[in-house]
């Protein structure tokens, strides 16, 4: 983006001119990140790269402020309804109009985590796909920025609408040998269940993983495990995090 300048008068009257930082004046802060990262595929979406080889012991979601500490190896991540992490006073509004404040809170708010997951901006087979990969767009965002910004370990969370999508949907996640999988809100109904399996064999199938975290709620590990056998079949590493809801269906069946 070229550089622009405009002509002010100094204290003493003399004329000068100063740079005035274009991208901020045209709602383009984001470029500040894009300008570091690797875009992929036809829509430019960001690259993250993922190959940690070590894991959260349990996540807490973004609500559980409290639990960000609760072990030495805990992670965030963002299963919830959006409104809950997004909107007016959300990270992505922080960074797209380069809100310091804003973005200074959520330095403070993450300053002690060791691993993100990227928000789970929630996608959708019956909505426009151009709003679906917008979402997928505005996690990679999120995502350089807990990079960048943070320091943090970064893993991708795997976000799909229809399964004809999964190849834009994937792209830029190629170098990951670590995802995560939300399956909270999948398997109630063979539709989302079969959608899921779909998602974990097209991630094993395309991406050079070792291993897929788990966010499940299931009060039986088997139960969510099966989505997952073709990823177990081909040698993958399924690692389901303990998390609250996880540890209060587990009280609740006694196990």
């Amino acid at each position: 983006m070229k550089k622009v300048t405009r002509k002010i008068q100094s204290y003493n009257g003399v004329a000068v001119r100063r740079n005035v930082y274009l991208p901020g004046l045209l709602n383009l802060n984001i470029v500040r990140l894009l300008n570091k990262a690797k875009l992929i595929g036809r829509f430019g979406l960001p690259q993250i790269q993922c190959d940690t080889l070590v894991y959260p012991d349990f996540l807490a979601v973004y609500k559980e402020r409290g639990l960000y500490t609760r072990t030495r190896m805990t992670g965030v991540c963002f299963y919830s309804f959006d409104k809950e992490f997004d909107g007016e006073n959300g990270l992505f509004n922080a960074i797209f109009y380069n809100n310091e404040k804003r973005l200074a809170y959520f330095k403070e708010r993450f300053k002690d985590v060791k691993f993100l997951v990227t928000p789970d901006y929630s996608v959708f087979g019956d909505i426009p796909f151009i709003e679906n990969l917008y979402r997928i767009f505005r996690a990679r965002i999120v995502a350089l920025w807990f990079i960048l910004e943070l320091k943090a370990v970064v893993i991708p969370n795997i976000s799909y609408g229809e399964a004809a999508d999964f190849p834009v949907y994937f792209t830029g996640l190629e170098n990951c040998s670590v995802v995560a999988f939300n399956t909270k809100g999948h398997m109630k109904y063979n539709r989302e269940r079969n959608l899921l399996k779909s998602a974990v064999k097209y991630a094993v199938d395309n991406l050079p993983l070792k291993t897929i975290l788990v966010y499940s709620v299931c009060g039986k590990d088997e139960t969510c495990l099966e989505i997952f056998n073709y990823a177990i079949e081909n040698g993958i590493q399924v690692r389901i995090v303990n998390n609250t809801l996880r540890e209060r269906n587990l009280l609740r069946r006694g196990a």
